[in-house]
């Protein structure tokens, strides 16, 4: 059960069916701030300010450090391990076989659930695009998938308010096939969108900066650090928690480490490089809509605090006092711009967030496929989905099973509370990538590392805490879900992994060879069947 893929064998694994070498370090960060910016800065800015007020700057400074820190342990790794799978691979290499699968298992929580809630969201977008600029009203049935209901532990769909989303699906769909054709074409495109985001957010700050007023600011904490008594995810250190979704994607470089040039380079400039401009960029966004028309939060009829989306919340925001508060908007940057007389730039600002949120999509996708391409080709799913395009030179079938579960998921669920489940798995792959890089600066401490976590003993056990007191501060539901994904994983595991997977059919691709060992063929592990029996071929 605590079987590990020797990092020699991982590299040599990766050298037999590797991916073409094609992305440079400008690339990366491109890359990576194409995954950062979208749907956290352009849509759960109004969700923080909900939960935390002014102080939702301490909530991006504390998000932001928990994965700086955690981005200097992924380079380490990334550097000593240039393959693709992100935190999965280093699992493997480092803690064993199950607890990488359920690595690999709760990172689907991170990117596949994640892409399919900013389809969701860019659907929105999209309609209310045309309904507006063209006048044209997209079917209602057509619109959004059905209200889900618990009836005791069964789920109920009701389909009175819409079927299916279609535009949801459009855009899944198309981000797919985007990336089947191939990963330069898709870094191409990702870097158009990049430069349209952060041209539409340096707007922002250029004319919001200048008309920050200071009262604004004040009350700063509203809701305390910690939210009051008998809330959970609340306050300052629970909107870094719903926040944290902002920073969600910039690991995703580190997947793309075995289609990267000189990676060993490249890869933590990508990393520690998208982070940087990020952080900066939301910083100076968040003060330029507080200090413009203020981030206050509404409060419930009793005066008490309230979740943004919740019943309470959207019956406060229903009072014509409420009706022009940043936290009661749906594009919250687009209305702060309309807010201080500049409609026409936020206008353009919300047609920015249309175009930007498929590159989100896009890094979601790609992050989620190169995960399972790798375990694909550890033999813990099935091999055939590692199989790479003879034209493309992509994984296409994993490629387009993913695209499918991630437009089917956009089409029938509701954006909902998906960004707190995206984090759950997201936070306890970071814990495990923290643990990972100190276990093997003790096991192998003589292996070459071209990039080296600085004060190890200290930033890794901090990333661990950060991570783990962000996900005590999630809501409830979204904390719940993490065990029972693992669980159903875990399931998984017994069920196909355990037995299919390459270490436990003795398929090492690189000999471990003791120093006076003669080289030759590595002979199966204990109980394995014989090279080309029929047990060995089943």
């Amino acid at each position: 059960m605590w079987r590990v893929k020797s990092l020699d064998a991982i590299l040599a694994t990766a050298e037999k069916k590797s991916l073409h070498r094609s992305l440079g370090p400008i690339q990366l960060t491109l890359l990576g701030v194409g995954a950062i910016i979208g749907t956290g800065i352009f849509v759960l800015t109004a969700a923080a300010a909900q939960k935390a007020g002014p102080g939702m700057m301490w909530s991006f400074v504390i998000a932001g450090a928990v994965c700086a820190i955690a981005a200097l342990c992924y380079s380490e790794l990334a550097s000593m391990v240039p393959v693709s799978g992100s935190a999965y691979t280093y699992s493997y290499a480092v803690m064993g076989e199950p607890l990488a699968w359920m690595v690999g298992w709760a990172l689907i929580l991170e990117y596949a659930v994640a892409a399919s809630a900013v389809s969701a969201g860019w659907s929105g977008y999209f309609l209310g695009l045309i309904e507006n600029a063209l006048g044209f009203q997209w079917p209602a049935l057509f619109k959004a998938g059905p209200a889900w209901s618990m009836n005791g532990f069964i789920p109920v769909a009701d389909f009175s308010a819409g079927i299916v989303n279609v535009p949801a699906i459009i855009v899944a769909l198309s981000v797919t096939a985007l990336l089947v054709v191939g990963t330069t074409e898709s870094a191409r495109v990702n870097a158009v969108l990049v430069a349209i985001k952060v041209t539409a957010l340096t707007a922002f700050i250029v004319l919001t900066i200048p008309v920050i007023k200071s009262g604004n600011f004040s009350p700063f904490a509203p809701n305390g650090w910690f939210g009051p008594e008998g809330t959970s995810g609340m306050g300052i250190v629970g909107a870094a928690a719903s926040i944290f979704f902002a920073y969600v994607g910039f690991d995703a470089v580190s997947t793309a480490a075995e289609e990267t040039k000189n990676p060993q380079r490249n890869v933590p400039i990508g990393l520690i490089g998208s982070l940087a401009l990020c952080t900066i960029f939301y910083l100076l966004v968040a003060a330029g809509a507080i200090g413009a028309i203020g981030a206050q939060p509404v409060f419930g009829a009793d005066g008490s605090a309230v979740q943004p989306g919740s019943a309470a919340f959207q019956a406060a925001c229903s009072l014509a006092d409420n009706s022009g508060r940043l936290v009661c908007s749906n594009e919250a940057l687009a209305h702060v711009l309309r807010e201080i007389n500049w409609p026409v730039v936020g206008n353009a600002l919300g047609l920015a967030a249309n175009l930007a949120l498929p590159s989100v999509i896009l890094m979601m996708i790609y992050g989620q496929t190169r995960i399972f391409f790798v375990m694909a080709r550890d033999g813990l799913l099935p091999e055939k989905l590692a199989t790479i395009h003879p034209k493309f030179k992509t994984p296409y079938i994993v490629t387009i099973v993913t695209g499918i579960f991630v437009a089917i998921a956009a089409a029938f669920f509701p954006v909902g509370q998906l960004a707190d489940i995206s984090n759950s798995g997201t936070l306890f792959a970071f814990f495990m990538v923290a643990i990972a890089v100190m276990v093997l600066r003790v096991k192998d401490p003589n292996r070459p590392r071209p990039f080296k976590t600085p004060l190890v003993w200290v930033v890794a056990p901090l990333a661990m805490v950060g991570c783990a007191a962000l996900y005590f501060n999630l809501p409830a539901e979204a904390m719940l879900v993490l065990p029972i994904w693992g669980a159903i994983g875990l399931v998984i595991y017994l069920a196909y992994g355990i037995r299919k997977s390459h270490l436990a059919r003795g398929l090492v691709e690189v000999p471990e060879l003791a120093a006076d060992a003669p080289a030759g063929p590595v002979p199966p592990m204990p109980g394995a069947p014989a090279p080309g029996s029929p047990e060995e071929r089943s």
